[in-house]
């Protein structure tokens, strides 16, 4: 087999376990899942899913890894962007994040139970230090609507960070709490991206443009 193919074949194999492995995470949670069991459901040997992936946590981080990659790239091309101005940035982050992130998905729910368990070790550390990069990119922003005058000196950018992040995270992980506050069911996937994407996305321009902009 020529070169370039089994290069393919291998990324291929890759993600097919990736997305196999994703499946059975967010059906059992990180305790709940062996590589056993996504060994089989993938189809692959064990020494195969080893070779690739390391361990249960190696698996894991590929996984998350690989979800939110496609959104770090697209904060960098964002805060890189010279044409739009900081404020114009921040519009459209949340657009992205509120598209993207707000989200019912197994997965997701899955990450934040993890987050919320304080594990420590190499899982923890290396999940903090995925997040961190969207983190820095967003501070970037921030920090250059400053130095540029678009936005006030005494902005607590960490806070901002915060609000944003905090926002989704109450309203998605509190589901029977926020579905009574709001009014509508917000694990229904039309609900949720008619009414409330829309309304976070919305709100959370009003306020941190009130925030920020100088």
């Amino acid at each position: 087999m020529p070169e370039k193919e089994m290069d393919k074949d291998k990324i291929d194999k890759k993600d097919h376990i990736l997305d196999v492995a994703e499946k059975v995470f967010s059906e059992l949670g990180f305790d709940g899942a062996s590589t056993r069991t996504i060994s089989g459901e993938a189809g692959v040997n064990m020494a195969m899913l080893n070779y690739y992936f390391g361990s249960k946590e190696g698996l894991f981080v590929a996984v998350f890894n690989r979800k939110i990659t496609s959104f770090q790239n697209l904060l960098q091309n964002l805060g890189s962007d010279d044409s739009i101005s900081s404020w114009h940035k921040i519009e459209r982050y949340i657009e992205l994040y509120a598209e993207r992130v707000v989200n019912n998905n197994c997965f997701q729910k899955m990450l934040y139970q993890e987050l919320a368990m304080q594990r420590r070790g190499d899982l923890a550390d290396n999940i903090a230090d995925i997040l961190m990069k969207n983190v820095l990119e967003l501070t970037k922003i921030i920090q250059d609507g400053i130095d540029k005058g678009e936005f006030n000196k005494d902005v607590d950018i960490e806070m901002v960070i915060a609000t944003i992040y905090g926002t989704k995270n109450f309203i998605i992980n509190a589901p029977q709490l926020t579905s009574t506050m709001l009014g509508y069911d917000i694990q229904n996937d039309k609900l949720l991206e008619e009414r409330l994407k829309p309304r976070i996305a919305t709100y959370l321009k009003k306020l941190l443009r009130a925030y920020l902009v100088n």
